[in-house]
């Protein structure tokens, strides 16, 4: 299909879309990689109300609760299939000196949380806390580490307090009431070491990591996975010098993207003009050529891919709701914020060789969040019920798609694609196709070409409203949800569906 001719930026393309049909190969006869479940990865962090009422509320509250877990966050969480949890930070954890966070709650010392509004932090979800949250939750958890403001000692302890069968910190752990160690898999050394965790230079950080990481050891059977503190969106230069200077003493580096146009003025999650609406979609887009300018630097020291790349921090960012502490990152969540969830992970799933996690940020009441409190009352955001749709790529293979469609111009002068598209099979042998129609004014038309079965049925949902600023309310939580979707038909080995303005849709196809 013929891409429109981009015009002068004064006519702005952004409010034109195609509504030609677009034919999408699905190539199930090729064999694709596994995508890791890790992909689908969330994170949380001591800030604003992301622990404290969102996730924990203590077992003495009187908001319903299990073992001082809200209920009803647990019961979402579990039916989210959440692969991985990252914790306690961000910029938290170069603060967070995990023994503040042992022993009798009431006698643990409390501190001021100065990263994130001069909250005061009693630290009363701690190591044991979120190590047993994992465990209801069936998820791998990933610990932040303090390099910052912390010792080697104090992460090599940590590390065995956790993991160590024997020894004085196994018995510390028992006399607060676990005898047996937990699994943990995933160590940060680390967490934006350019930034708030030390303000570092790549060269010193890479050394500082080589030390720590000498000290993070294997416990008893738990074999740790490293992760070096990586870049912030565009600074290759970090990651060249961590593959030069760390190179395969880590298992993996991370990279952080926001979709953010303007760090001095995000804008309003929910008040936005159409423009802006594309500006923030564009914006998106663009962690693809960052994901694959990272991995042609890792891929030049590294071309056997034995270092993975994580993406453990990533998502919207725009200015807090009114009348709320700036400190605290509460924003409300719409149909924007699906359809940048949508492209992202369509995204994702194509870098697997490299990207083997992604975790977004963050979990609970803060920024671009799967579920939001509000006291005894929870509300599911537009972003929960895409990545719920999705959950069905987690560890499933990897089935290419090619197509061709229209490319559209945002007010910024980025372009990007009027179509997103990706696929896997599961297990069972269905086939999952996610798509994702980001123009607001027209519908796309789509025949999916499938070279490797004569579809019998298909099924699928759809999550979309006429309104890209429609969002859940606690007076209205069911404003935005998914329902049946009930456009495709089957033709031979062809299946035909008209996908609506600003919508995401998931369909299985057995």
């Amino acid at each position: 299909m013929k891409s429109f001719k981009l015009l002068p930026l004064a006519l702005l393309l952004f409010s034109i879309c195609s509504s030609a049909q677009v034919r999408v190969a699905v190539h199930e006869s090729e064999t694709g990689p596994v995508i890791p479940k890790e992909i689908y990865g969330q994170f949380s962090e001591h800030l604003g109300r992301c622990i404290y009422d969102g996730i924990w509320v203590g077992p003495e509250s009187a908001i319903p609760n299990v073992n001082g877990y809200r209920k009803d966050v647990l019961e979402a969480l579990q039916a989210l299939k959440v692969p991985v949890l990252r914790w306690p930070g961000g910029c938290f954890a170069d603060e967070y000196h995990w023994q503040d966070g042992i022993g009798p709650r009431e006698s643990r010392p409390r501190m001021i949380n100065s990263n994130w509004g001069g909250t005061l932090e009693d630290n009363s979800f701690g190591t044991h806390e979120f190590l047993n949250l994992c465990e209801l939750l069936g998820t791998e958890p990933y610990i932040s580490g303090n390099v910052g403001s912390g010792s080697v000692e104090e992460l090599a302890k940590w590390v065995e307090y956790m993991t160590a069968k024997g020894g004085t910190t196994a018995e510390q752990r028992a006399a607060n009431g676990r005898t047996e160690p937990w699994k943990v898999k995933y160590i940060g050394i680390g967490n934006e070491s350019w930034g708030c965790g030390g303000n570092m230079t790549p060269e010193f950080y890479s050394d500082l990591y080589r030390r720590y990481a000498t000290y993070c050891r294997d416990f008893d059977g738990n074999h740790l996975y490293k992760v070096a503190s990586g870049a912030s969106d565009y600074d290759y230069n970090w990651t060249k010098v961590l593959m030069e200077k760390v190179g395969g003493r880590a298992d993996a580096v991370s990279l952080h993207y926001y979709t953010i146009t303007d760090w001095n003025h995000k804008g309003s999650a929910t008040d936005f003009t159409d423009g802006e609406y594309y500006d923030i979609i564009a914006k998106s887009l663009e962690i693809e050529e960052v994901l694959r300018n990272h991995e042609i630097i890792m891929d030049t020291y590294d071309p056997e891919r034995k270092i993975d790349l994580l993406l453990d921090e990533w998502g919207t960012w725009f200015d807090v709701e009114p009348g709320t502490n700036p400190g605290h990152l509460f924003q409300q969540n719409t149909m924007r914020d699906a359809l940048v969830a949508a492209l992202s992970l369509n995204i994702f799933n194509k870098h697997t060789a490299r990207l083997k996690m992604a975790n977004i940020a963050q979990i609970v009441n803060v920024l671009q969040s799967m579920v939001l409190t509000s006291g005894e009352r929870m509300l599911l955001t537009p972003t929960y019920h895409v990545f719920r749709m999705f959950n069905g790529h987690q560890d499933a293979e990897a089935v290419p798609v090619t197509f061709t469609c229209d490319t559209l111009q945002a007010p910024s002068g980025r372009l990007y694609p009027t179509l997103s598209v990706s696929a896997s099979r599961q297990k069972d042998g269905a086939l999952l196709i996610t798509l994702a129609n980001p123009c607001l004014d027209k519908e796309q038309k789509i025949t999916l070409d499938l070279d490797a079965r004569r579809p019998k049925t298909v099924s699928g949902e759809i999550l979309h409203d006429a309104d890209i600023r429609a969002h859940n309310t606690f007076d209205n939580p069911g404003k935005v949800a998914p329902r049946v979707f009930r456009s495709c038909k089957i033709s031979g080995r062809s299946v035909t569906l008209t996908l609506p303005p600003a919508s995401v849709v998931a369909i299985t196809v057995l």
